[in-house]
């Protein structure tokens, strides 16, 4: 994919941040040594973390060089690095001393990573004695918002350029399967708790959850078309939004946003 844009990518911060916040809130702990934010994207999601473990060594990753610019413009008191989670390991980015993480959080990143019956058990097992694995990811590719991307995207006009939509995006595996991950004998877990919540954003018209889904989903599907068919991607979608998402009693749009919380301690 081409680079993110973090500005894009803000506009709906405080939608963004608020189940980012509402993680950490369930994190079972009082201080930390060592944190690490997979996928910290512009610094938003870490700042929380500088705020909650003061003193704590922060380490914010990204595979986007935009972003981490962006972060380290906007938050001195962590540090940034390039990286692909995929392949992330704590000697990769942590200090000399190397300290194991005592916390590992992945707020909406890890969606875009494929390989979760490997990846989620790796980087538990990264975890200092006592500590947290803690992931939120939409859940979202049956929505309306995700289901119509897919449908466009498969117009003649469009799936030459694309290929197959089911692909564009790494599917998540049902809840279940992640707390057996983590539950699991051998595991090495003292507690594992996962949750769904489904936020209801009210937006202010269907170009307005145009715009909120340009800045991550919608992003693979219109940058591999050619300028002059973006426009016109764009424009299907928010006629077939529109219809999707009526207008509620005070004009607005409510937008259902399902997100996948997971949380695991290792034993200490």
């Amino acid at each position: 994919m081409q680079d993110w844009n973090p500005a894009l990518y803000l506009r709906f911060a405080n939608e963004r941040t608020r189940p980012a916040a509402e993680l950490l809130a369930r994190v079972p702990l009082s201080q930390a040594r060592h944190v690490v934010d997979l996928g910290c994207g512009p610094g938003n999601s870490t700042e929380l973390l500088v705020q909650r473990f003061v003193g704590a060594q922060v380490l914010g990753i990204d595979n986007s060089e935009a972003m981490v610019q962006a972060a380290r413009k906007a938050l001195a008191q962590a540090r940034f690095a390039l990286g692909d989670i995929a392949s992330w390991a704590p000697e990769q980015g942590a200090e000399a001393d190397g300290v194991a993480p005592d916390l590992i959080y992945a707020n909406a990143s890890l969606q875009w990573v494929g390989g979760h019956e490997t990846l989620i058990p790796r980087l538990f097992s990264q975890l200092a004695p006592g500590g947290v694995l803690a992931i939120q990811m939409p859940d979202n590719r049956q929505e309306p918002s995700h289901r119509i991307m897919r449908e466009v995207a498969e117009l003649p006009q469009f799936v030459s350029h694309i290929g197959d939509a089911n692909k564009v995006r790494t599917e998540i595996l049902p809840i279940g399967a992640y707390y057996d991950l983590l539950a699991a004998p051998g595991a090495q877990s003292a507690c594992v708790d996962v949750w769904h919540t489904v936020y209801q954003h009210p937006m202010e018209s269907a170009a307005s959850i145009v715009q909120w889904l340009s800045g991550t989903g919608l992003k693979p599907f219109v940058e591999g078309l050619p300028t002059a068919l973006q426009a016109e991607f764009l424009a299907e979608y928010q006629r077939r939004i529109d219809v999707a998402y009526p207008q509620r009693a005070d004009g607005k749009r409510l937008l259902a946003f399902p997100r996948l919380f997971l949380l695991a301690q290792r034993k200490a």
